[in-house]
């Protein structure tokens, strides 16, 4: 009988060792990265929750159906502060939407809408993002005095917004308030931060 004799030619046939050290290293890898993704969700549970953008009000910064997360626990130990965007109940009416607004006045401040501009304490407000000039002043055609734990919010998209300027709204309480907008996210690809 004939024994067939192997050619010297392998053609990466080579067997391999498995290395036990290299794969160790990966899972431990693999672990860490599951333990950080698991807590950063725990967070976002615990201290977020996510909310739609109802509206046109925010255009540009925020379109209509963007998701938002909100931070529950900005405001616990600090201030909402002037350019702010937060999300609140109109009223604290907790059959209401969630309505989503930048904050403009703080407690103490004045506020009135002549000529088309937001003035605060007799001071034309200058704005961080460019506005249309507004049409319609509302109930802050006339001098609005803030109280120790009120806030007069206006969207961005300044025309076409339902916020403190007309009094089924008005004045925001800081009890009203359910956090700031932290994060947004959409089916068309936008996400960020929110500023």
């Amino acid at each position: 009988m004939r024994r067939r004799r192997k050619s010297g030619l392998n053609f990466g046939k080579q067997r391999k060792k498995f290395n036990m050290g290299l794969f160790k290293e990966i899972m431990s890898w693999v672990v860490e990265l599951l333990a950080v993704m698991l807590v950063a969700m725990l967070l976002v549970y615990l201290f977020c929750y996510r909310t739609k953008v109802v509206g046109n009000a925010m255009e540009p910064s925020l379109l209509n159906g963007e998701d938002v997360f909100v931070n529950r626990f900005s405001y616990t130990f600090t201030k909402p502060k002037a350019g702010d965007v937060i999300v609140f109940l109109p009223n604290g009416n907790e059959k209401s939407h969630y309505y989503v607004r930048r904050v403009v006045g703080t407690p103490g401040d004045t506020i009135q809408i002549r000529d088309g501009a937001v003035y605060i304490n007799n001071q034309f407000y200058e704005e961080e993002t460019e506005v249309a000039s507004i049409e319609n002043a509302g109930i802050a055609a006339e001098p609005i005095e803030l109280g120790t734990d009120e806030y007069f919010v206006l969207g961005d998209n300044r025309n076409n917004s339902e916020d403190s300027r007309y009094a089924n709204i008005g004045v925001i309480k800081k009890s009203y308030i359910e956090g700031k907008a932290w994060y947004r996210f959409s089916s068309l690809g936008n996400m960020g931060f929110v500023r």
